[in-house]
């Protein structure tokens, strides 16, 4: 049973698509939802990264939810043996597994096979001390000197990233996209699906959802999880919207400043999406605003040879 993956930036409606899809299939095959958003692998993070509650699943199964503690790091290595052993289990059934996510790395680690370089812990390390030591700016910009493809593709606030090339440069002695997975036949011969929108209509959608986010207690949710242990998440805490209201609350204010700057990282980090799937001529693209991508997508999933 030939896997289907519907990808594409934040906000476009991937989740909808994927349980209309399961429903028009009805009797034929049984269809599972894989998540590939990084951020729902975590308990509680619910409002802010518009996880679907379990009604809204609409009976269809969906793994790697909720899998995490929210001090717990998520990582693609982590992700890509757990995804994998889920579609493995879900067609040794007989049902259609749907990888349904934006996440880059995440996805493409799980279609492309990507073998993990080397970590070392003392390495990591002494990266992850110098970055306390200078900032993430200071570090992104030696980097930079080693490396200024990787600096290039690292936003220079993603320290973690950072620090994780630094460590691939010095191990392998090769540059940090000499270990990125190569785009090739995808994996169980999946058929890959991108939904996406006119860029201004997006930008309303996202307007839209950020507000809903926050009509709905993405305040209270932040607060709840800081009683958890947020802040001490090292992949959790950065997560757009909570990362901004966090430091809302940590400025004195009562988390509400943080709607406009979680709409601008919104729509920045959508524009990152884009660029990155557009390179994968894998994908078949649908405009989100025209009727009939359900059966458009299912005749995407038959037609792959």
């Amino acid at each position: 049973m030939r896997p289907l993956a519907i990808v594409g930036p934040t906000g476009t409606g991937k989740s909808d698509l994927a349980l209309t899809v399961a429903e028009k299939l009805g009797e034929q095959v049984a269809v599972e939802v894989v998540n590939a958003d990084a951020m729902q692998l975590y308990r509680g993070m619910d409002i802010g990264t518009a996880k679907l509650t379990v009604a809204e699943r609409r009976g269809i199964a969906h793994h790697q939810l909720d899998v995490l503690e929210i001090t717990e790091t998520a990582t693609v290595a982590r992700y890509q043996e757990a995804a994998s052993a889920d579609i493995e289990t879900i067609m040794a059934r007989g049902a259609l597994p749907v990888v349904v996510g934006g996440s880059m790395l995440y996805i493409q680690s799980l279609l492309d096979q990507w073998s993990f370089p080397a970590t070392d812990p003392a390495v990591r390390a002494r990266w992850e001390g110098r970055l306390a030591e200078v900032g993430v700016a200071a570090l992104h910009q030696e980097l930079a000197r080693v490396d200024a493809a990787a600096a290039r593709s690292i936003l220079p606030t993603d320290g973690r990233r950072i620090v994780r090339a630094l460590e691939v440069v010095e191990l392998t002695g090769l540059p940090f996209a000499a270990s990125a997975p190569r785009i090739g036949a995808p994996r169980w011969n999946t058929a890959i699906v991108g939904l996406d929108w006119d860029t201004d209509v997006l930008d309303e959608r996202l307007a839209r959802r950020t507000d809903t986010m926050f009509a709905d207690g993405l305040v209270g949710e932040v607060v709840s999880l800081l009683g958890r242990g947020l802040r001490e998440g090292v992949t959790a805490a950065r997560a757009l919207g909570y990362a901004q209201v966090i430091a809302d609350l940590d400025a004195g204010g009562d988390g509400s400043g943080a709607r406009e700057l979680t709409f601008v990282g919104t729509r920045r980090y959508v524009r990152r999406q884009r660029s990155w799937f557009r390179r994968d001529h894998r994908i078949t693209w649908l405009d989100g605003a025209a009727g009939g991508n359900v059966d458009r997508t299912l005749r995407i999933w038959r037609d792959v040879s």
